[in-house]
């Protein structure tokens, strides 16, 4: 299956004392002013061991893009919902390399990281990196293949070019491979960033992001087909957060109340994201284009939301999806084996946090 689209007009606070920490406070907030006060959200014996865990440092998975689990992290920051419930949060923007930001959680560097999806987890974890993944947003592959128009099936992209970022992505791979194209014979370069060389005719296939490339071209009025790994059967994720397995394990409190703080912000940016990629642009500070990233973040949510599975909260991790996209990877010649999930994956932190399918907020 294709999807063919054409042209759219598409904190002072942290320094109070210990004693400065309050109750719990309903309702909430209602914009990028920070309300509430320090330790509104938790109890004053919660907010001493959240305090405890010190600086929590959280790497994005690209700059301040406006994707899942980097826009929310932002805006949770921007409303004080970290400050409601005692932590002292540092935002980092990630390169856009995988392997970097598992390094740097696997170091102790930083606490917590958004890595593309469960499938980079487990490549990491196989090549020898102690990270554990503590929720997921997406359950469907985020990258896609774009061709020109006249592409009308996969196999005539034998004795094409094909652009990547600088290799092939798994599940891309897979789909080739699941609509009988001989991959050896696609002639794959590196291109940057810039999706036009598509239309150009520098390449006649380019791998991308579903919330990136296409909305660029569109919005430049250029027509493109993509293909998508999921209408062949390639399962795949999004927007994973991984966690140091020993600052989870002396701090667990303080990263359910991040992941909380994060959640609590996702659902306010559905309403309101023009304010949180505003909050974003702000972080930026220059050459951020906030129209674009608007898109990103509501084309992103779109993907979450429709494919979170019936009765599943959002963010929890499902260790059997994961194990499934682990055979795959054994499959493609990715990992040699599925790791020992009860290592890696930590399913029962975000289902914690929610009580009758409704996130609790404040903490009892």
């Amino acid at each position: 299956m294709n999807t063919t689209r054409t042209a759219l007009a598409v904190g002072a606070a942290a320094a109070l004392l210990l004693a400065g920490c309050g109750g719990p406070e309903e309702g909430p907030a209602g914009g990028s002013t920070p309300t509430g006060s320090r330790g509104s959200a938790v109890t004053p014996e919660r907010c001493r061991q959240n305090e405890a865990a010190g600086k929590v440092t959280y790497v994005t998975g690209f700059q301040y893009q406006a994707s899942a689990s980097i826009l929310d992290p932002i805006a949770a920051k921007a409303l004080g919902y970290f400050d409601d419930v005692c932590l002292d949060v540092e935002i980092q923007p990630g390169t856009g390399e995988t392997a970097q930001n598992a390094q740097l959680v696997a170091a102790g560097t930083a606490q917590l990281s958004s890595i593309a999806g469960n499938g980079d987890v487990l490549v990491n974890v196989a090549n020898g990196l102690d990270v554990q993944a503590v929720a997921m947003f997406g359950h469907v592959p985020v990258a896609t293949l774009m061709t020109e128009p006249g592409i009308t099936d996969l196999t005539q992209l034998e004795g094409k070019t094909l652009g990547h970022k600088g290799a092939l992505p798994v599940t891309i791979e897979a789909m080739l491979r699941a609509a009988g194209v001989d991959v050896a014979k696609i002639d794959q370069v590196k291109v940057g960033y810039d999706p036009t060389v598509l239309v150009r005719g520098q390449v006649q296939a380019l791998t991308g992001y579903k919330s990136n490339e296409p909305l660029t071209l569109a919005a430049e009025g250029e027509e493109i087909t993509e293909w998508n790994p999921e209408d062949y059967g390639v399962p795949g994720s999004m927007a994973t957060t991984i966690v140091d397995p020993e600052f989870l394990s002396g701090h667990r409190s303080a990263v359910e109340d991040f992941l909380r703080a994060q959640l609590r912000a996702y659902t306010h940016c559905e309403q309101h994201a023009d304010e949180c990629v505003a909050d974003a642009a702000e972080l930026s500070q220059a050459g951020y284009d906030s129209e674009h990233n608007a898109q990103v973040w509501r084309t992103e949510t779109e993907l979450v939301d429709s494919s979170l599975p019936d009765g599943q909260v959002l963010g929890r991790i499902d260790d059997a999806a994961v194990r499934t996209e682990g055979e795959f990877l054994v499959q493609m010649g990715q990992i040699p084996a599925v790791p020992d999930l009860s290592q890696v994956v930590v399913p029962d932190l975000v289902p914690s946090l929610y009580s009758g399918g409704q996130l609790v907020w404040p903490v009892p």
